[in-house]
């Protein structure tokens, strides 16, 4: 792609040309919103969601359009935008056709690797046509690479990590966690760790996941979130657990209860059980840096 052009993620196979870069962009995800400001292009932004964190001395300038999932598109298309910055799985895919059947253009981004949200954040550059915050992109390049090699001296820590809770009679408590076709399992393993559900697939409804009912053809319904039981997670042996604060906020009575269920884990008796930030591996963009910072360690033996 050209420095003109952006490819989309949403399904289709589309590519947005422009002549010039973009005045006027909204952004409809707090990570791509984060990578802008740190990128030095906040000054582009004039809308952003009610979950963005812009930097204090920018957020009364912006127009906030409501949440991820169902953004205020009226607001959206009112601000007149040259782009719109959406994402698969925080966007609905009626907001976005909405915001493209009102003519704007949307780029659908849908980073599945580290790989894939650095070509993101080189495409935006190539966008606005800026060369000073390549440093940066390339100095995060660097750090994961000096991760990926202080890890390889190491032998990776079997993980658990989920990202929702749930109650179903039978068996009782269930969780929701990812495979390896996602953000963040790559994120996981490039830091040191091996994901005990990387080969696990969603099935569906919830009965099958959980083995108590036979499994229906997903069709095109994403099976890379599968919502394990206590048993399987004590089946998977994990050596570190970590617990975030997004998605799903598991607080500490959350953390206390969960740890007390699953006292016979390595990772329960060795104390490695870690609550963390949650958008450390779930937001793709510039915040990899604190996550290539802080997650090495929690995982190193």
């Amino acid at each position: 792609m050209t420095g003109g052009e952006l490819g989309q993620g949403n399904g289709r196979t589309t590519l947005l040309t422009f002549t010039q870069p973009p005045e006027r962009v909204v952004s409809l995800v707090p990570s791509m919103t984060e990578s802008l400001f740190e990128l030095d292009l906040g000054d582009r932004l004039v809308g952003v969601t009610d979950f963005c964190l812009p930097p204090p001395e920018a957020a009364e300038r912006l127009t906030r359009v409501g949440g991820t999932r169902s953004p205020n598109t009226e607001a959206v298309i009112g601000l007149q935008p040259d782009l719109v910055i959406a994402n698969m799985e925080e966007n609905s895919k009626a907001a976005v056709e909405a915001l493209e059947g009102a003519g704007l253009k949307v780029w659908v981004t849908f980073p599945r690797t580290v790989q894939q949200a650095l070509e993101v954040l080189w495409a935006l550059i190539g966008l606005f046509r800026v060369k000073e915050p390549a440093a940066k992109i390339e100095a995060l390049e660097n750090s994961l690479e000096w991760t990926e090699r202080a890890v390889q001296e190491q032998l990776p820590a079997r993980l658990f990590c989920p990202i929702w809770f749930g109650q179903h009679e039978p068996p009782g408590t269930w969780l929701m966690t990812f495979n390896q076709d996602t953000y963040a399992h790559d994120l996981l393993a490039r830091c040191g760790g091996e994901n005990i559900f990387a080969d696990r697939v969603r099935r569906y409804p919830l009965e099958a996941d959980l083995g108590l009912a036979e499994a229906e053809d997903p069709g095109e319904r994403d099976t890379r979130y599968p919502r394990v039981t206590l048993e399987e997670i004590r089946q998977g042996v994990p050596e570190v657990i970590l617990f975030p604060s997004e998605p799903y906020h598991f607080d500490p009575a959350r953390v206390q209860s969960l740890s007390e269920q699953l006292a016979e884990t390595p990772a329960v008796r060795a104390g490695r059980v870690h609550p963390i930030d949650g958008s450390l591996i779930t937001w793709h963009g510039t915040r990899l840096g604190r996550a290539l910072a802080e997650i090495p360690g929690l995982l190193a033996p």
